[in-house]
């Protein structure tokens, strides 16, 4: 498998006692710092955009909402007032 080159260039500040840490951790994982830290931020950044995706519920949730959608829709008169009403851009 080729290698992507990298254009893109991440600068951190880190004390002595973190670039320490990192460095410590890095060698457990045969790694160097900077593919340690971007291999664990990667991770980090997957799970904290996963929780904002996707919602968890319990079954009797679910199954509320499955029943929901399957409901024919419901006229609302408020809703179909302000949508024949012309905006205030069209006047």
């Amino acid at each position: 498998m080729a290698a992507i080159p990298k254009a893109e260039q991440l600068n951190i500040r880190a004390t002595s006692a973190q670039k320490a840490k990192l460095a410590e951790a890095a060698s457990l994982h045969n790694m160097n710092v900077s593919q340690f830290v971007l291999h664990t931020s990667l991770e980090a950044a997957e799970v904290v955009i996963a929780e904002q995706r996707l919602i968890r519920v319990g079954k009797e949730e679910h199954d509320w909402l499955l029943q929901k959608l399957e409901e024919p829709p419901q006229e609302i008169g408020a809703v179909r007032a302000l949508f024949s009403t012309p905006s205030v851009f069209e006047s």
